[in-house]
């Protein structure tokens, strides 16, 4: 099985990231895997600059080039950290909960929502939830506001063919600076997003969802495009600085 020994190699990692260091013995009793095993892959992680021995006697230890797997995570929290306040404000004026999603892995996860301080609110939390990147509102707008280069990457890895209807759609999006989400006609909720972008990057992107009884997306667009775009600028000065 391909992915054998990815799993392997990250079992010895996690093992390594438990102690301040380990030895094959201790590696290969945690991990189960047989000491000619562990041993082989502390060979190729120690090549890749992931771990050092540190003696014959001590074993090995992670290096702090492991760090960088995580700096996208350490961006993640950045951004939610900057991105909050101003979310606050504008659920604590507009009163409708807001959404703060990022691409990941073929879908776009929730990272942040204003829901649990909303009036308007259907939903106490939405943390971690899901959101399909074709039909959903933030995917469409992290589409549409991508490089051409992303766009394709993306679409590709869905096993979607980038054709002229889609590539209408994603213009009309930009021209607007809003997108919605795709939905039945019985669906009662509605979702309209911007892209938080900073040097033709997309960042993250932001929902506002929305009572279809209240406002149709014309309205929707005509009273919040401009609002939550001021707001996506806002954030991306501030997470940049």
């Amino acid at each position: 099985m391909a992915i054998e020994p990815v799993r392997r190699s990250f079992a010895v990692l996690e093992a390594l990231s438990r102690r301040p260091q380990g030895t094959i013995a201790v590696l290969a009793e945690e991990t189960g895997l047989p000491r000619p095993t562990v041993a082989r892959l502390l060979n190729g992680l120690v090549e890749l600059g992931y771990v050092t021995q540190v003696s014959r006697l001590m074993g090995y230890r992670l290096t702090d080039r492991v760090l960088g797997l995580a700096q996208g995570i350490r961006f993640i929290d950045h951004f939610v950290d900057v991105a909050a306040p101003h979310m606050h404000r504008f659920t604590q004026k507009h009163g409708w909960p807001l959404y703060l999603g990022s691409i990941s892995h073929r879908a776009i996860t929730i990272r942040y929502s204003t829901a649990a301080a909303s009036p308007l609110s259907f939903e106490r939390t939405a943390l971690q939830r899901r959101s399909p990147i074709l039909s959903g509102a933030l995917g469409r707008a992290w589409l549409a506001f991508s490089t051409d280069e992303e766009r394709r990457a993306i679409l590709r890895d869905l096993g979607v063919r980038y054709d002229a209807r889609l590539a209408a759609a994603f213009a009309r999006i930009r021209r607007d600076g809003y997108a919605f989400s795709v939905l039945e006609r019985s669906r009662r909720l509605q979702g309209i997003a911007v892209a938080i972008c900073k040097n033709d990057r997309v960042m993250g992107c932001i929902s506002m969802r929305f009572v279809r009884s209240a406002m149709n997306e014309v309205e929707a667009g005509a009273r919040f495009g401009a609002p939550l775009n001021a707001l996506a600028r806002a954030i991306a000065t501030d997470a940049a600085s």
